[in-house]
């Protein structure tokens, strides 16, 4: 039988928390304040009386610059509000975990051994890491630059992880386990993922959000969350082949159901799976390897910058250059090897048989 708990306690992760909910500007806001771990106990009965009557000292005021009031008036500005929706999620995610953690503490009291202690805690997976360090640097520059709580932001100069080796583009070789792993598995959604990632080069997220009536026999409309930008994709051959053999189970193309598409988790969650399945070939790559594939794809095929361009939809030149250079360096090696074996001649000085003559 289900315990029976005093409202608003909740578990998260283990650990037992008081639950605050509240509105604030036409928006839910919640607040999750810790208990102590013995939930019959005399402590936790005291903290748990104590915050509901609002005597705890966990809501005694915080400070005017604090990392609540900063979070507020971050989430106001403009800056904020110019954010693609994507990003703005993207960000809201450690912006919450830090409001939970430290709403209460003073911004100026952050200190650059405590910022690197919250990188390293999850060296385990870089790109997370990189995005906690990259929100905080960015917080900490608007306490900086638009409210003058500090002189020098303490995140600058921390080193990010940086790019890991499963950003690079999929081998055929990759590919075709990966495909072959989704089949064994009857993984059809994830097979379709594949082949939606790999034909338009776009990102994952927005693999997610396709939708049927998107898609017009030959091109695919996408709205992208990081730009904001509106692209039609023409598909590739094996993409149209694919998609004409795919039944619809819903209004979108990664259905959750008749009217949710399955989102990014949960289409990650399944990709770890058959992932692990493909062998070693597909060990450490990721789905947003499927847009770097598309696009060295196109580079191999001789594609100009601006056509790659209107296909992945970069914002910049930068990566498309990155592609091009790879594409032109390998044209370049394969020139050079076979003008080397076509003036190739035997050596002058032998016959190759030890002696001179």
């Amino acid at each position: 039988m289900r315990r029976q708990r005093k409202p608003h306690v909740v578990e998260k992760k283990g650990h037992l928390y008081y639950r605050l909910r509240w509105t604030e500007g036409g928006k839910r806001r919640e607040r999750y304040l810790p208990l102590p771990a013995v939930e019959d106990s005399p402590e936790f009965d005291r903290e748990y009386w104590a915050i509901h009557l609002r005597k705890s000292e966990q809501l005694v005021a915080a400070p005017r610059t604090s990392w609540e009031n900063l979070i507020r008036s971050y989430r106001a500005s403009r800056k904020y509000r110019s954010l693609a929706h994507r990003t703005r999620s993207k960000y809201d995610a450690v912006i919450e975990a830090l409001r939970e953690k430290n709403g209460a503490r003073d911004v100026r009291k952050l200190t650059r051994p405590q910022i690197r202690e919250v990188h390293e805690k999850y060296a385990d997976t870089p790109r997370k890491a990189d995005h906690y360090l990259q929100v905080i640097r960015l917080l900490l520059n608007f306490a900086k630059n638009e409210l003058d709580w500090i002189e020098n932001n303490p995140a600058e100069g921390i080193e990010l992880f940086g790019p890991q080796k499963s950003w690079e583009p999929w081998s055929q070789e990759a590919q075709a386990a990966f495909v072959r792993a989704c089949e064994a598995l009857g993984d059809d959604l994830v097979l379709t993922a594949y082949h939606l990632g790999v034909g338009t080069g776009q990102r994952p997220g927005d693999l997610c959000g396709m939708r049927w009536d998107h898609f017009d026999g030959e091109s695919m409309a996408v709205v992208q969350d990081k730009t904001d930008e509106r692209l039609w994709i023409y598909c590739p051959q094996d993409l149209l082949a694919h998609l004409r053999n795919t039944p619809k189970r819903g209004h979108f193309i990664l259905a959750k159901n008749l009217a949710e598409p399955l989102g990014y988790d949960a289409l990650e969650r399944r990709f770890r799976k058959v992932r692990a399945a493909a062998g070693d070939v597909c060990s450490g790559l990721v789905m947003h390897g499927w847009r770097y594939t598309a696009a060295v794809a196109l580079a191999d095929a001789g594609c100009s910058d601006a056509e790659i361009q209107a296909v992945t939809g970069h914002k910049t030149m930068q990566m498309v250059l990155k592609y091009r250079r790879q594409a032109d360096q390998k044209r370049l090696s394969k020139q050079a090897q076979n003008r080397r074996n076509r003036t190739k001649t035997k050596p002058e000085w032998g016959n190759g048989r030890g002696n001179s003559k």
